[in-house]
C-alpha cells in the first residue's frame, strides 16, 4: 500500500511541475501566438461586449477586463492569444500590460491553444479520496493523453487542475464550461465515447441524483428560503411606522 501511495504521489509530482510551468505568468512568442498574430472580433463578440460595457461607469472600462476575456477564449476555440489582450487593451483603455496581468493571473483563461474539449479534472483532496486519480488513468487509457497534452486530432486536451468548488460531487471534471460530477471511470469513458460519436454530453452528476442531494435524501432548504431581514423593506418600514406612531401618541398624552 506504501509503495503504490509512494508511486503515486510521485507521479502526481511530476504531473503538478507540467501543469505548473505551463501557466507561468510570462509569454514567449511563437509562430501561432505573438503581438502580429490576426484578430478581430465577431458580430457576436462585439454585441456581448457592447452588453458587458453597458454594465459599468465610462470611467471604469477596466472593470470589464476579466469578462471580456471570456468573450475572447469563447470566440477563439478556448484560448487567448496575444493579440486579442492587446484589443482588449485598447477597449477599456488601459495599458496591455494590465490585460496581460490579469490574463496570466487566472489559470482558468487558456494562453495556448487547447482542444475542442478541454478536460479539466479535479486533482485535489476531495476528489482525489473519492477517485479522480481512476478517473484521469480512465481519460489516459481512453484517448492517450495525460495532463498537458492533446490528441493529435485536437478534439480533446486534458489539464489537472485545483478545486473547481463541486467537493460535494467528487470526483468531477470540467468541460469546457460545464461540471460533469459524480464520475466513475466508466462512466468518464461512456462521456468521452459520447462526445465522438458526435451525441455531446450530459452536464452535471453522472449518477442520477439531482443537485448534491446525498443518499440520505434533502436535510437543508426543504422549503423557500426566507427573504434576509435586511431586504424586507417593507416589513421595516412598518415596524419604523408604529413605533414613530406609539412614540407621537405617548408625547401627546404626557402631562404638561
Amino acid at each position: 500500500m506504501a509503495t503504490a501511495l509512494t508511486a503515486s504521489w510521485r507521479r502526481r509530482a511530476g504531473q503538478r511541475a507540467t501543469r505548473m510551468l505551463s501557466t507561468l505568468p510570462q509569454h514567449r512568442d511563437s509562430p501561432h501566438n505573438n503581438s502580429d498574430t490576426p484578430w478581430a472580433w465577431t458580430a457576436e463578440s462585439q454585441a456581448a461586449i457592447k452588453k458587458t460595457l453597458a454594465k459599468y461607469p465610462s470611467n471604469y472600462k477596466a472593470s470589464a477586463t476579466i469578462p471580456l476575456l471570456w468573450i475572447a477564449q469563447r470566440q477563439n476555440k478556448n484560448w487567448i492569444p496575444l493579440s486579442a489582450m492587446n484589443a482588449i487593451a485598447e477597449i477599456v483603455e488601459v495599458p496591455p500590460i494590465r490585460v496581460y496581468e490579469t490574463c496570466t493571473f487566472y489559470t482558468m483563461f487558456n494562453r495556448e491553444p487547447v482542444g475542442e474539449y478541454h478536460l479539466q479534472c479535479c486533482g485535489t483532496t476531495p476528489c482525489m479520496n473519492r477517485g479522480s486519480e481512476g478517473i484521469m488513468d480512465a481519460i489516459h487509457q481512453h484517448l492517450g493523453i495525460r495532463s498537458g497534452e492533446t490528441t493529435a486530432d485536437g478534439k480533446f486536451t486534458m489539464t489537472e487542475v485545483e478545486c473547481l468548488g463541486a467537493c460535494v460531487n467528487a470526483p468531477m471534471v470540467q468541460i469546457n464550461d460545464d461540471y460533469v460530477e459524480d464520475l466513475t471511470p466508466e462512466k468518464m469513458i461512456d462521456v468521452l465515447k459520447s462526445i465522438e460519436a458526435g451525441n455531446g454530453y450530459k452536464p452535471g452528476p453522472q449518477n442520477g441524483r439531482k443537485g448534491c442531494i446525498g443518499p440520505q435524501g434533502k436535510t437543508s432548504l426543504k422549503g423557500p428560503p426566507p427573504a434576509p431581514q435586511c431586504r424586507d423593506l417593507a416589513a421595516d418600514k412598518k415596524k419604523y411606522d408604529e413605533a414613530k406612531a406609539a412614540a407621537k401618541a405617548a408625547a401627546a398624552n404626557k402631562p404638561k
